[in-house]
Parts: C-alpha cells; structure tokens; sequence
C-alpha cells in the first residue's frame, strides 16, 4: 500500500485562491495568462496525444482543474468542440473566462468541487483530462486518502462507457498511479515523458497514464 503524501498548502484551496487572485491581477495589467502547471511541454504532449486518439471532435471532454484554460484552448484550436473546463476556485474559473472567451467562446467553464459536488450534474465525458488535481487532493492535510478514493469513485461516475481518463501527476509515479485506479479503471497506454537518470536510476519528472473504462462484471 502506497504511503500518502506530506502534506503541503498546495493541496489547500486557499493557496490556489490566493495564487488565482494574483494572476488575474497580472493578466489585467500585463497580459500574461499565467502559469501551466508542470510546463507547457508536459501539456502540449497529453494534448498531442489525445489529437492523435482518433476520437471525434465533439466527444464531450472535461478538465478537471482547469486553471488558466491553457488544455482546453489548445483542444478547441485543434478543432474540438464540446469542452468543459472545472474549478473548485471561482478564481481560476474567472481567469480562463477572461484569457480565451474571446479566442473560444465554445469553451464553457464552471465552478466546480470533484469532492464535493455531484457529478451527475455534469453528465458523462468521452474524455476527462486531469494535470495536477489528483496531486493536489493528494497534498491536502484534511482527509488525502478518503478524498482521493472519492475522486477515483467521481471519475469513474463521470465516464462513458468507452471514456478515456488522462492523468498528468509529478508527485505520483506510474506504478503507484496504476495501483490507485487499477480496481476500477484498466489501463490503456503510458505516455511518454522524457527521463533523467540520476545515481544509477532512470525516472520522470512528470507521469501521465491513460486509464479506459473497465466495464468488466466481477462474478460473471
């Protein structure tokens, strides 16, 4: 069984208010849209992936932990057209409001706790894409282990049938992803991030791992 995190105020709600409020602030006076978390590399490499998956271009497709829209923008410029992006900060929902309405009015936005809310108010996803959410449910001081069981249960809830679930994380690696999600979602495929090799041992900086739907019935 895998230990949880330490703890960290990147799990807390209120760091990423207060960091959202800050970038708001700097894309009104200067126009810079604000961070990617893990870099622009490590998400422009999921969304070539998922460009080349040959899902059609109005399969429904959430972000979980949108943030600045950064994701969501590249897909609709790669011609996709049912995308939602959610937040648990009404401050990061405002800031990807304001940074691609006017490139991408089709994208919409909501103020959203995967934790808290029903997701059967969102309806079902041919495609749900997390870069970092997971990690920050994992960092929270309150409840890490219950609330990431929970995520897992939303996610699983949130797909179709046929779905794809994307996740990104720097704090998990593949195995232990693989480990978490394994009892209800199958893996499909790791994607491939480039590696370091520091005393003798070969690791990533960033895991991404894409799980499918497992629509297997145990008994049968």
């Amino acid at each position: 069984m895998d230990e949880e995190l330490d703890s960290s105020e990147l799990g807390t709600q209120k760091y990423w208010q207060e960091a959202y409020i800050k970038e708001i602030h700097n894309y009104e006076e200067h126009g810079d849209t604000g961070d990617v978390w893990f870099g622009e590399d490590s998400a422009i490499r999921v969304i070539n992936w998922i460009c080349k998956l040959g899902i059609d271009k109005e399969t429904a497709i959430v972000d979980l932990g949108c943030g600045n829209g950064f994701t969501l923008s590249e897909l609709a410029r790669e011609g996709f057209t049912n995308l939602l992006g959610i937040d648990y900060c009404q401050e990061a929902v405002t800031l990807a409001e304001k940074v691609t309405q006017s490139e991408f009015p089709i994208i919409k936005y909501k103020v959203f706790d995967i934790i808290k809310d029903d997701v059967v108010t969102l309806g079902k996803f041919g495609l749900i894409h997390d870069k970092g959410t997971y990690d920050a449910i994992s960092l929270n001081p309150d409840n890490p282990k219950e609330n990431r069981l929970k995520y897992i249960d939303q996610v699983v809830e949130m797909l179709d049938d046929n779905g794809i679930f994307v996740i990104t994380s720097c704090n998990w690696t593949e195995s232990e992803l693989l480990r978490h999600f394994e009892e209800k979602l199958k893996l499909k495929c790791v994607i491939p991030t480039p590696q370091f090799k520091f005393g003798g041992k070969v690791g990533s900086v960033v895991s991404s791992v894409v799980f499918e739907k497992n629509n297997i019935v145990h008994g049968e």
